[in-house]
């Protein structure tokens, strides 16, 4: 074994003491799962910003968007034909600035679901460690060492707020993006 190797956990031992850490772990889990819905809920909503923007059916948006593999793939898409598309400064604005927060939502979202927990000797959650390759140095090195502490568990909770206000805000945007584009059709 070299020390590159990692470490394998005591798994008898964790499991002997996991239901004193249950509390703590749920709370993370729920807070992962909550902010997952949330995010895939805000994502999804950009099919309609698709349908939209390429005048279209809910369908082909659909398929459009399901065939593009990554979320970025699909937000460059929606930016690109709205640039392509959108002569209404006003709707062009308000989708950057909602993309924009999509983009900021997605960045706390990916922390968690890519990363490794680390656990104390207890089975207690202490970190996450990002499995983000970076280079520092000119060496590679997994991304970042997070504390999960009470600070972060807040992060979350105002992260899911966020979502779930950004959700009603593009809900109210599209009638302002079908209007806008059904004018451009017009002229």
């Amino acid at each position: 074994m070299s020390a590159d190797d990692p470490v394998q956990p005591d798994f008898e031992a964790l499991e002997r003491i996991a239901q004193e850490k249950a509390g703590q772990r749920n709370l993370l889990f729920a807070l992962i799962g909550n902010m997952s819905y949330c995010w895939s809920n805000n994502e999804s909503m950009f099919i309609y910003v698709l349908q939209y923007l390429i005048r279209t059916d809910e369908i082909t948006a659909t398929i459009i968007f399901g065939t593009l593999n990554t979320t970025r793939a699909r937000i460059d898409l929606v930016e690109r034909l709205a640039e392509a598309k959108l002569a209404d400064k006003d709707a062009a604005t308000q989708l950057r600035r909602i993309i924009r927060r999509f983009n900021e939502c997605t960045k706390l979202r990916n922390e968690f679901n890519h990363s490794v927990f680390k656990t104390d000797s207890e089975g207690a959650i202490t970190h996450t460690h990002s499995m983000r390759i970076q280079r520092r140095n000119g060496q590679l090195h997994l991304g970042e060492l997070k504390p999960v502490d009470q600070q972060r568990i807040e992060a979350m909770g105002a992260a899911i707020k966020k979502m779930v206000k950004l959700n009603r805000e593009i809900w109210q945007f599209l009638p302002m993006l079908r209007q806008a584009m059904d004018d451009t059709e017009c002229t």
